[in-house]
């Protein structure tokens, strides 16, 4: 097998980070079940429906943050990922029209932010 070279690498990632979807997890562990996060996981998806947004909203585990569920995590091209905490069903709404959509950040609500490098 040929080697690849530096040049073809870079193109393979160029076209795999174009195909990456926008997505957005709610922590439904026990934790985040109790403090809400069933409502801010429909109102999250209500919202995108509603907008017409291609995003994939999805249930996941625990994030080891119990103190601040509902937590949710939104990961949008050319932003960090962040950990948005205490998500009631009026921060679920901003999340989508103005993380989302406006591609700004809700600084009030954020309890972690992943930068990838």
């Amino acid at each position: 097998m040929k080697p690849f070279k530096k040049e073809d690498l870079v193109r393979i990632k160029d076209e795999v980070s174009k195909r990456k979807k926008d997505w957005i997890r709610v922590g439904f562990s026990t934790c985040g079940i109790a403090a809400g996060a069933q409502e801010a996981f429909e109102v999250l998806l209500e919202e995108a429906r509603k907008h017409n947004i291609d995003i994939d909203i999805r249930k996941t585990g625990c994030a080891g943050m119990c103190y601040a569920e509902p937590l949710v995590e939104v990961c949008v091209q050319g932003m960090p990922k962040v950990f948005y905490g205490k998500v009631n069903k009026d921060t679920a709404v901003k999340i989508i029209d103005k993380h989302v959509m406006g591609k700004m950040l809700l600084n009030d609500r954020i309890y972690d932010v992943k930068v990838d490098g």
